[in-house]
């Protein structure tokens, strides 16, 4: 069954993340897992990934659409997994929206490096930001289940 509606908390949670780990079965039902990132995320369910280099990926869901995407908030110790299916839909089908989306997120991205490397926090000497594609297809998915990965104590403070 699938989600209606996201809570905003995990919305937020997700929309601060640099990147997910995306995990879907191969042929052989074996998880496969990358880092993918999010372009948006709708509260009615919806998540939009970039899936720039992944052939992987993209085979899987096409023979499997089963997928699920973590994150996990080391400092804060806590984290979601967000379960459903996905598929692959070419950009030019949707939403010019979506696509402004994916901009303003490389542009942040960009940014954010910029800043760390002022500050002379090591990292990444370069903006590979800048070197990235176009994206051909986003990988869409629709919620079914969302696993709260916070440790019992601490998610039931969270209720409270």
């Amino acid at each position: 069954m699938a989600i209606k509606q996201l809570p905003q908390p995990v919305i937020d949670f997700f929309e601060n993340q640099g990147y997910v780990i995306v995990a879907t079965l191969d042929h052989n039902g074996i998880p496969h897992t990358s880092c993918k990132g999010i372009v948006e995320i709708k509260p009615d369910g919806h998540i939009y990934l970039l899936d720039l280099y992944s052939n992987h990926t993209l085979n899987n869901l096409k023979k499997n659409p089963r997928i699920s995407i973590t994150a996990v908030d080391e400092h804060r110790f806590m984290g979601f997994c967000l379960k459903g299916r996905a598929k692959a839909v070419n950009v030019n089908k949707l939403s010019p929206r979506v696509g402004l989306a994916w901009e303003e997120k490389i542009n942040t991205r960009i940014t954010r490096r910029i800043l760390k490397n002022m500050r002379e926090e090591k990292g990444h000497p370069h903006y590979p930001e800048v070197l990235l594609p176009k994206p051909e297809y986003m990988l869409v998915m629709k919620i079914n289940e969302i696993v709260d990965l916070s440790p019992a104590h601490i998610a039931q403070k969270k209720k409270r």
